[in-house]
């Protein structure tokens, strides 16, 4: 009598059956933490939150002299303005001088800007006699960066989930960190089969080389887990069970190749449902249809076919997303063809111009030669010809990708906030933020490329953002009321200054005209010169550094810090990230402007129920509130 010995196929699943039973299963990758010399390639397993500002202080960006730009406004090649030199600042101090009205300083690229100086004049535009020859003017802030206009100190400058090249390596040693948390996803190897041989020998009758195992540690890598090969495997079930065994302590996933057939030299699925559980027993793929899905020993456990061709199959359709997935892995993607969303004019050379997609939109991601976060924060680059002045909004680009691109939920424009990070992780949208401040915020709303922009611009009337909305001419288009911000002077620790009337003696740096900070400034000081009874400009005139203008919260609260100004305004939450005594003077509006046509979308619906929740007021950084308003939808009259 002859005795079947086989052991038929369970009922063959679909592809997509595979699939879901595959999300379902129970798996928590590992982490390791690495210097971030070794990063490249891995993905980061924490949020990386900046504890410094970049750059830390406010520099100069060209080599130069730093001057006063009020002084230089009369320049001209015919007709020079003179400076008398009084210093010379290399890179890598910090100097202990103040720039009066009349003088300039030699800076060097990189170099602390002093205090009292708020431009710096290129070294081509200018000339030495017995003093130093001006030979052009310079506006306010040329030539500067601000303390943390590059990356702000508590800014979220790399997401979990990131995975980490040069670029972002770059943004991790430019806020001084050494090592991060990374995935480990380990993925173990196990290769089956009496016939196999190791590369690298010669071959005996009988015997084929080993290539499974090779093939699929290289395919495991590129999705970002760290593969372990157990080396061969003979078709032994003591053998085969203490591998399985070990695999299981050792790590997250196990991928066996060979043995899973259904012949009865094929032992696999055997020892599967002995020490475990079968989930799947055969797909209707082809090829490949011989596979496992199941778990051993409290481990996933997928087994590959033992063809070559069928095992990568298997392993692409199968495990790669699973792999990829659980490391935040994305698969790069090469070139992209899209729309021009602003006007870009060239300058006159060939130029990489790195770009944000958004909705199939290109949008030019420039922050200075000197931001590191230029690149990080675009997904590619499109190459102007010199022989190209302007590519018109609207015009067909095609874009060479840094990797794949992350289709965002909304676009956001305007003006940054840390409070931004905690509504994007409250509710769970994907948000592409591009920080152009308020203005640049209602101009995208108006020209119909932004989902929601953030602004806090404060009338003379006194009420925050709404009358801007008719003031841009903004049409259609709702507000959201969001939260409060703290604001008020930021100080030393040492400091006797108490309050906004103390400053009149000190030596101040103010933030730029027609930031909402500046109008809540100038609104409080109009008050104190009322109540002494001398005019606005007197009172401001007698203010040193009241002309001073910084463009970021943290550009003042560096200049204090460091000893450049005795006071500034800004927002609590720097002022504390910078070691800083706090004296509020009031609190701000920081609102959003939606399209009224978004306003019923599934995106803005959360948005705006996150926006109200209790998880949102709780989870906001210190000097940043939720109030009675917060979410409140105000429709502006036509």
């Amino acid at each position: 009598m002859i005795v079947n010995v086989r052991k038929e196929f369970r009922k063959l699943v679909t592809m997509d059956e595979a699939k879901k039973i595959i999300e379902r299963l129970d798996i928590l990758p590992g982490t390791d933490e690495v210097s971030i010399e070794d990063a490249r390639g891995r993905v980061l397993a924490e949020d990386i939150i900046s504890e410094v500002d970049v750059p830390p202080f406010s520099r100069a960006s060209m080599d130069g002299y730093a001057v006063h730009a009020a002084d230089t406004y009369p320049a001209r090649e015919d007709k020079p303005v003179h400076l008398r030199r009084v210093a010379s600042i290399p890179a890598g101090i910090n100097p202990d001088i103040h720039i009066e009205r009349g003088e300039a300083a030699e800076i060097a690229t990189g170099a602390v800007m002093p205090a009292g100086a708020d431009a710096v004049v290129m070294v081509e535009y200018t000339g030495l006699d017995s003093d130093l020859c001006i030979l052009r003017p310079v506006s306010i802030n040329e030539n500067v960066m601000h303390a943390g206009s590059d990356i702000m100190v508590g800014e979220r400058v790399l997401r979990k989930g990131t995975h980490l090249g040069a670029r972002e390596t770059g943004v991790l040693a430019a806020t001084g960190r050494r090592a991060v948390r990374v995935y480990a996803l380990r993925v173990c190897i196990i290769s089956t089969g009496n016939e196999l041989a190791e590369p690298g020998h010669a071959l005996e009758p009988g015997k084929i080389y080993d290539i499974n195992s090779f093939s699929i540690a290289s395919a495991v890598k590129e999705c970002g887990g760290t593969p372990l090969r157990y080396g061969l495997i003979r078709d032994d079930e003591a053998e085969i069970r203490d591998a399985l065994k070990k695999a299981a302590e050792d790590c997250d996933i196990i991928l066996t190749s060979g043995s899973t057939s259904a012949g009865s030299g094929d032992v696999m699925y055997r020892l599967i449902e002995q020490d475990g559980t079968v989930l799947v027993h055969g797909i209707d793929i082809k090829p490949g249809k011989p596979a496992i899905i199941g778990k051993v020993f409290g481990k996933p456990v997928l087994g590959l076919p033992g063809y070559p061709a069928s095992s990568l199959t298997i392993f692409n359709e199968f495990a790669a997303p699973l792999i990829r997935r659980l490391t935040g892995r994305k698969e790069e993607r090469q070139k992209a063809s899209a729309k021009m969303a602003v006007r870009v004019r060239s300058e006159g050379r060939s130029q990489l111009l790195p770009v944000g997609l958004v909705r199939g939109l290109a949008y030019p991601v420039e922050k200075g030669s000197g931001a590191i976060t230029t690149l990080s924060e675009a997904d590619g680059f499109i190459e102007i010809p010199s022989d190209v002045e302007i590519i018109e909004a609207g015009e067909t680009v095609e874009v060479t990708l840094f990797g794949e691109v992350e289709t965002p939920d909304l676009l956001f424009v305007g003006s940054h906030c840390l409070g931004l990070d905690t509504l994007a992780d409250v509710s769970k949208l994907r948000m592409r933020v591009m920080n152009v401040g308020s203005s640049g915020g209602l101009s995208a709303i108006r020209s119909g490329t932004a989902g929601i922009a953030g602004v806090h611009l404060l009338d003379e009337s006194g009420e925050y953002n709404i009358p801007f909305l008719k003031r841009f001419g903004i049409k259609n288009a709702v507000i959201v009321k969001g939260y409060l911000r703290e604001q008020g002077l930021m100080v030393r620790k040492d400091s006797k200054i108490k309050g906004l009337e103390d400053i009149v003696n000190a030596r101040v740096i103010n933030r730029n005209t027609g930031s909402g900070t500046r109008v809540l400034t100038d609104m409080k000081l109009r008050e104190i010169a009322a109540r002494r009874g001398i005019p606005f400009g007197e009172l401001t005139g007698s203010i040193s550094g009241y002309n001073t203008e910084a463009k970021t919260h943290s550009a003042v609260a560096s200049a204090v810090r460091l000893g450049k100004a005795d006071a500034g305004v800004g927002i609590r939450t720097v002022a504390e990230m910078n070691g800083l005594t706090f004296i509020k003077i009031a609190d701000e509006e920081y609102d959003f402007v939606v399209p009224l046509h978004l306003l019923e979308s599934r995106e803005l619906k959360r948005l705006i129920e996150s926006l109200r929740s209790q998880e949102f007021g709780e989870r906001l950084p210190s000097g940043l509130k939720t109030y009675k308003r917060t979410g409140e939808i105000v429709r502006i009259p036509q």
